[in-house]
């Protein structure tokens, strides 16, 4: 969450008190980062106490991150569990996003898709330009997916990975692709890549011989999975969340 009740009642509020509420630090940590000139406030760094802001509309940085200020921004990573459709809802039934957030009194849609046997990372969100700017491809917003294979991986597929190969809508290549673990009847490669399109990485994997059992991805730009497990939702917030609007430029 981000400034829940700032500026609510349309008057401008203490800039220490914006900080504090979007989760910087207490008004005191806050006021110490004014005063030590960390913080900018439409591109003019601020040193003085006591300046108001407009949080609905104020672009405020801390040492060069974007701080969301705007009332009631929420930004969540989601662990998709496989077999649940990247939807908000299914008419068809189906367990799908939207059956885990419907309690929520946001109005949240998610971030880009994974296809229903993908499990991993999504971001959901009610910022409408977060999200255009997550799934644009001018941002060039990576994406990290650690692929599940029958047999040995060759160093000559992970090479064609990197080079680049063509599938039926188009030359595909990814950032990187690194084996991770390797069994005996199964390897563990990470895929980086910043395309979108639909099912992207099976298919390059199809492509170079060795089609996906599991996948699952990892990390969205700054925003990683770790540790949470499948079906779990968590707020993003603090500097995660500050990395996040300043990798799309805002």
């Amino acid at each position: 969450m981000a400034t829940k009740g700032a500026g609510d009642d349309g008057q401008l509020i203490r800039l220490q008190k914006v900080l504090a509420l979007a989760g910087i630090g207490s008004r005191r940590v806050c006021e110490a980062l004014i005063e030590a000139g960390r913080v900018e406030v439409n591109g003019k760094r601020v040193t003085e106490q006591g300046m108001r802001i407009d949080p609905t509309t104020a672009v405020v940085r801390v040492d060069g991150e974007r701080v969301p200020t705007a009332p009631d921004t929420a930004v969540y990573a989601f662990n998709k569990p496989r077999g649940v459709i990247s939807t908000m809802s299914d008419d068809q039934g189906r367990p799908c996003v939207g059956d885990w957030v419907a309690g929520r009194t946001e109005r949240l849609f998610h971030v880009g898709r994974l296809d229903a046997e993908t499990e991993g990372l999504l971001i959901l969100t009610n910022d409408g330009e977060l999200a255009n700017r997550l799934g644009h491809p001018s941002h060039q917003i990576d994406k990290t997916y650690v692929a599940t294979v029958r047999g040995q991986v060759s160093p000559q597929a992970l090479k064609a990975l990197r080079d680049g190969v063509e599938l039926e809508d188009g030359f595909a290549q990814c950032d990187s692709a690194r084996i991770m673990q390797k069994q005996p009847d199964r390897t563990l490669v990470e895929i980086v890549i910043h395309e979108g399109r639909n099912r992207i990485v099976r298919r390059m994997m199809d492509e170079v011989g060795y089609p996906i059992t599991d996948l699952v991805r990892t990390r969205i730009g700054p925003v990683h999975l770790g540790q949470q497990r499948p079906g779990i939702i968590r707020a993003i917030t603090g500097k995660e969340l500050h990395a996040l609007y300043t990798a799309v430029g805002l």
